[in-house]
């Protein structure tokens, strides 16, 4: 039986290099996550979320309130209602996975534990460099945190 040299790639490729795709489907070229910019496969386009609901991996957590389309700034603002006390959170357009146009339903890969938790969202400072950089690091952070087989 011959032994397979490890520096020789065998009849798999790398998810990291292939394509320039991340290791799970849906990833930034090399993997990295990019909290402010739509994923071309969500269906987003240039669409109007306003009004649509939002799911998380684990259930819905409000209807969007706002939505930005900002070239590498782009993020939901979500009225949660009563989940959690009328608050609203801000989500980068990153962590959305898929839009259903049909359904008028926005589904993001985090749970909404990790949504409850992330830095509290503040409509005088959404805009804040600082609040931001906080948002994106804290979303970021959470790619460990994933239940097995959640798409990144």
């Amino acid at each position: 039986m011959d032994r397979l040299d490890p520096h020789t790639a065998h009849g798999t490729t790398d998810p990291m290099v292939d394509d320039g795709q991340g290791a799970i489907a849906g990833g930034a070229p090399g993997g990295a996550f990019n909290p402010w910019s739509y994923r071309d496969e969500a269906g987003v386009a240039d669409a109007d979320l306003v009004g649509y609901k939002v799911e998380a991996t684990d259930g819905g957590i409000g209807k969007i309130d706002e939505a930005s389309h900002e070239v590498g700034g782009s993020y939901l603002v979500v009225d949660t209602g009563p989940w959690i006390f009328g608050k609203k959170v801000m989500l980068p357009a990153g962590t959305i996975n898929q839009v259903d146009h049909d359904d008028r339903k926005v589904h993001v890969d985090r749970t909404k534990d990790q949504i409850k938790a992330a830095p509290e969202y503040d409509e005088t400072s959404h805009s804040d460099p600082a609040y931001r950089d906080k948002l994106g690091g804290y979303y970021d952070d959470t790619y460990g945190n994933l239940p097995p087989g959640t798409a990144r």
